[in-house]
């Protein structure tokens, strides 16, 4: 029975050992609570590091055991890989980029490697516990190479990967010398989710302009795959939270800690110890506060919680320094006896406390200077039950895209934080119930469940969409059955398309000139009397004239406005105009001026705009453009446009490689039928031909096309090996396609 894999770098457990025995207390943490519900059903599991080192192969054998009731299995992480793969690649290399302290980053080639071996050693786990059916769920920045590494080893699996944290700006991300292995391993994944779309959108343009693979409405188009690229803002569990505010004992604490206070109103802070949670410029903004408004002296208090976290690191010791000083130096100048303006506490607390807090905190203050989603924020509106409350939250939080009746604010602008703080503490009561009020329904209805269905569901829908435009691998055994067919065939046509199939792409149109090999095989493949040879082509007929016109073949040129049967001449099989082409011209003429390195090819019935040689990135969003403005132009015309490989093209309605192949298929007898193509030009082709031709696609499987092979070579290897015969083959045992 199919089964779903969570894999994460962590378990939802803490393990400690104490005087030999081991204890076991489940993790709190959101993600652990959102997928809590899902992991333990049925033969599900759950696959990370128990958080605790352990070297003994019998203790290990143990922790294995006793977790396996719990649906965890745990993979064993040694102190070296801890320090190099953790703390070093994941927390000093991968955590400051992203959240854009690229100046924090430290680039160790020994710490990628250890990364690498990591990542390795969950692939192995994972590969141990999955079966054919199932469905993989991989976690965050920890494991970004894992979802490429499982791609490798379970092909047909279905594999989806959320990253937790920002994805920077392409500027940044560019600064990391491993840039494109990271995004090679996240694009082995089936769905790649992050939390907002300002993520989605940077994680794109940095695919499109390291990698070179476009995308389209989040579908990104490798060389043998799609996936898709989505937002999911991760929820909280809403009834969690509020119920646990509601019981008697929070409300106790409440009571408790208020009166030890004394304060009128109440700031609350909440952050784990990191430079990105903008702590010390929170505090010096209080500070401000505190200075500018005099009258709110003895009236509130910041309540501040830092947790602690890495406090061994050299950055985060310092930071820990500054707020320490930062703390005592505003206390020194503004507590007396009876108040003390800022109450600090440097430890982790239970949700009870925390609750408590929540629900007392006349404003919450949730300032990062960039977080992924941040949570505390959700927890303190969802704990607000009588609806009073202010938050106060970063827009560089991607929390801040959903929780808009928040007092927005800009972490950098300390005056806009200041004159925040005084808003939210002067604001009505009426004001303020309207907001949480707000909030409290957004939250509700998109809680951490919500989410969880969400990813599913549309991972679950990509793989049927995969499923629904994939093409077979053209493998041996389906070689010898076309190849059996081919020899017992009287008559054959073959339809190949040029440029894609049988050459490569070239920056220059015209240095894609057939080479010795391509000749030598179209000439033999052309000479056998029972074999009918078109070779089909976007470029022009003067060009293909000169390329191919000796040999004994067919030729369809400029998408089937040109055909030339062998001995003959060259005809058009329409009577076209070409008196749009002017007004075109003037337009393509425009993008030329403004896109430094593109050109302008002119057919006799159409215009190709090409960028291959314009900077990547701009030459997309130029192509956009220019998509978008000629369609607009040729609504109420008998105009087509066409976005392919690296250009644009514009031509008659009527102009079409598929009508062009049928006429061969109505005119000309054939037992055997082939067909080869590569982008989406060629789909036109594949849909004319008779339902037992051998239909294959160069390149992206997504196609109506019955199989596929992975480059040109392979397509020219398959025509070398079928003019050779089978029995040849057979005799010599051939390498190609046997996988």
């Amino acid at each position: 029975m199919a089964k779903l894999i969570i894999v994460s770098n962590r378990l939802p457990v803490k393990l400690q050992e104490k005087d030999g025995e081991l204890s076991y207390k489940t993790s709190e943490g959101g993600l652990a609570t959102g997928l809590g519900s899902i992991y333990k059903q049925g033969d599900n599991v759950w696959i990370g590091w128990p958080g605790l080192v352990v070297t003994a192969l019998e203790k290990q054998q143990q922790i294995a055991s006793d977790l396996v009731g719990e649906n965890m299995s745990p993979v064993f992480l040694t102190e070296t890989e801890i320090k190099e793969f953790y703390e070093g690649f994941s927390n000093e290399t991968l955590w400051p980029t992203f959240h854009y302290f690229s100046q924090y980053a430290i680039y160790d080639q020994q710490l990628w490697e250890t990364y690498v071996e990591v990542n390795q050693k969950y692939c192995e786990a994972v590969v141990a516990q999955a079966g054919p059916e199932d469905t993989i769920w991989v976690h965050d920045y920890q494991l970004l190479l894992l979802p490429s590494m499982l791609r490798e080893r379970l092909p047909d699996s279905t594999i989806g990967f959320f990253q937790h944290i920002p994805f920077p700006s392409y500027e940044v991300f560019r600064l990391l010398p491993w840039r494109k292995e990271l995004l090679e391993g996240m694009l082995g994944a089936d769905l790649i989710g992050f939390h907002t779309y300002d993520d989605m959108r940077h994680f794109l343009s940095s695919v499109n302009r390291i990698v070179g693979y476009g995308s389209m409405h989040g579908w990104v188009n490798t060389p043998n795959r799609s996936l898709l690229v989505d937002s999911f803002p991760m929820g909280i569990d809403y009834e969690k939270y509020a119920g646990t505010a509601a019981t008697d004992e929070v409300m106790k604490r409440e009571r408790i800690y208020k009166s030890n206070l004394n304060a009128e109103k109440i700031i609350l802070s909440i952050d784990r110890l990191d430079y990105s949670k903008g702590i010390p410029q929170r505090l010096r903004a209080f500070e401000l506060f505190l200075e500018k408004y005099p009258e709110f002296h003895d009236k509130v208090t910041l309540l501040m919680l830092v947790v602690p976290s890495r406090d061994a690191v050299e950055k985060y010791k310092e930071l820990k320094e500054e707020v320490d000083e930062l703390v005592g130096r505003i206390n020194g100048k503004y507590s007396h006896i009876s108040w003390n303006p800022i109450q600090y506490f440097y430890r982790s607390y239970p949700i009870e406390t925390l609750s408590a807090f929540y629900r007392m905190a006349d404003v919450a203050l949730v300032t990062p200077m960039r977080d992924g989603m941040n949570l505390v924020c959700k927890e303190y509106v969802a704990s607000k039950l009588d609806q009073k409350g202010v938050l106060i939250l970063s827009e560089m939080a991607g929390a801040s895209k959903e929780l808009s009746d928040a007092v927005l604010i800009n972490p950098n602008d300390i005056n806009q934080m200041v004159e925040s703080i005084y808003q939210a503490l002067t604001m009505p009561e009426e004001e303020q119930i309207q907001h949480m009020a707000n909030m409290q329904e957004s939250l509700q209805r998109y809680n951490i469940h919500h989410w969880v269905s969400m990813f599913m569901d549309r991972l679950s829908y990509v793989k049927i969409k995969q499923l629904s435009l994939a093409t077979t691998y053209l493998d041996e055994s389906t070689f010898l059955e076309m190849s059996n067919a081919y020899d017992s065939a009287s008559s054959r046509l073959f339809f190949l398309e040029y440029d894609g199939a049988l050459v490569d792409y070239r920056n220059r149109p015209l240095m894609a000139r057939p080479d010795d090999d391509l000749m030598d095989l179209l000439e033999r493949l052309g000479n056998d009397p029972k074999n009918r040879v078109v070779v089909m082509s976007s470029r022009e007929k003067a060009t293909m004239q000169d390329w191919l016109g000796h040999l004994n073949i067919d030729i369809i040129a400029e998408h089937g406005v040109w055909i030339k049967q062998r001995g003959t001449g060259w005809q058009t099989m329409l009577s076209l105009m070409d008196d749009w082409k002017k007004d075109i011209r003037l337009i393509l003429d425009l993008y030329v001026d403004r896109t430094p390195g593109s050109f302008i090819e002119e057919k006799e019935y159409s215009l190709v705009w090409h960028y291959r040689r314009v900077e990547t990135g701009l030459g997309e969003l130029r192509a956009r453009e220019l998509v978008s403005h000629l369609n607009f132009l040729a609504t109420n015309s008998n105009l087509q446009v066409l976005d392919g490989q690296m250009a644009v093209e514009v031509k008659a309605q009527e102009i079409n490689k598929g009508k062009a192949s049928s006429y061969w298929l109505s005119k000309f007898p054939h037992k055997f039928v082939m067909a080869v193509g590569d982008d989406w030009g060629d789909e036109d082709i594949f849909k004319a031909m008779p339902r037992n031709a051998y239909t294959i696609k160069v390149g992206n499987a997504s196609s109506v096309a019955k199989y596929h092979v992975d480059t040109c070579q392979e397509a020219r290897e398959m025509l070398e090996r079928l003019l050779q015969g089978t029995n040849q083959e057979q005799a010599t045992g051939g390498a190609l396609m046997t996988g």
